[in-house]
């Protein structure tokens, strides 16, 4: 799965070239965080630290964790906590390329001082006008649907109409929104948040606009629709549940989870609760977002 925003970021910045950053994205499903990258991202450690455990497993043999608490960079209660840590998928790109000797676990933390700064400002990247517009139209989709768009379902779609701008372009026509039990899928990805409440989602699109919605996202060519374009919709619609659930904390102090994201190809979904599918007309073509409320 890509992870396009941190991908982008490394390679607008030039920590990485493109053939360092396609090596690494091609191995990052096959492996997962450690210790020694989750304890800079999370604070426990300096990359000086980790460096100096890092030796020392060089030449003691020992485990990176043993290493750490004996030292006391570490507690064993934050090993525990480490080890039972979903890291987000972004910190396995960056620990690849440390493993490359793209950079080193110092430029890593300065790195990620640097991407979540810009993470925090993502939303200065939207005029005021185009926010204005957002929120008009999603105060008018209330007023044709059946059951009343929930209060965080308003913000998460403002917030993916803020993304399609950033990532696709915002040259796009968002239809008010219909209530339905099916829905016939093409090219379909989806994903649910859990926690307060439980919302299903889903990303369809044809094969013809997936291209060209891949080739946005990504500023790459395809020529047929392949695993670098269902990548590419993947990431999309992580990356901005992965965003909402940030913001819900920060604002709303609702703590929220991800699940794993799942292909629906040429199914038929049936939904159970209250679903809204949302319309969203480029001139490449039409993006199918799909809402299952679950529980409140």
């Amino acid at each position: 799965m890509y992870n396009q925003f941190f991908g982008n970021y490394l390679y607008s910045n030039e920590y990485v070239t493109k053939e360092h950053l396609i090596s690494a994205i091609i191995r990052q499903t096959k492996v997962s965080a450690r210790i020694d990258t989750l304890s800079v991202y999370f604070g426990y450690m300096s990359a000086s630290e980790v460096e100096h455990v890092k030796q020392l497993q060089n030449e003691e043999g020992k485990k990176f964790s043993e290493l750490a608490i004996s030292y006391g960079y570490l507690t064993q209660e934050q090993v525990l906590e480490l080890l039972n840590t979903k890291a987000p998928d972004f910190l396995t790109l960056g620990q690849i390329l440390i493993d490359d000797g793209v950079f080193s676990y110092e430029q890593f933390e300065n790195i990620l001082t640097d991407y979540r700064s810009q993470s925090e400002l993502l939303d200065l990247e939207i005029d005021e006008e185009n926010q204005n517009e957002i929120r008009q139209l999603i105060d008018s989709f209330s007023l044709v649907t059946e059951y009343a768009i929930p209060s965080f379902g308003k913000a998460y779609l403002e917030l993916l109409f803020k993304n399609f701008v950033r990532y696709i372009g915002e040259d796009f026509t968002a239809l008010p929104p219909s209530l339905c039990n099916e829905f016939a899928t093409e090219h379909c990805v989806s994903q649910t948040i859990n926690g307060n409440y439980v919302v299903n989602t889903y990303l369809n699109m044809s094969e013809e606009t997936s291209i060209a919605f891949a080739e946005r996202y990504s500023n790459e060519s395809y020529d047929s629709y392949d695993e670098y374009v269902a990548a590419a919709l993947e990431d999309f619609i992580n990356l901005h549940n992965g965003l909402f659930i940030v913001n819900a904390s920060n604002d709303f102090s609702n703590e929220l989870s991800l699940g794993t994201l799942a292909p629906h190809d040429n199914n038929i979904i049936t939904f159970e609760h209250p679903t809204y599918i949302f319309p969203v007309y480029y001139p490449f073509g039409i993006i199918h977002f799909i809402m299952e409320v679950v529980s409140l």
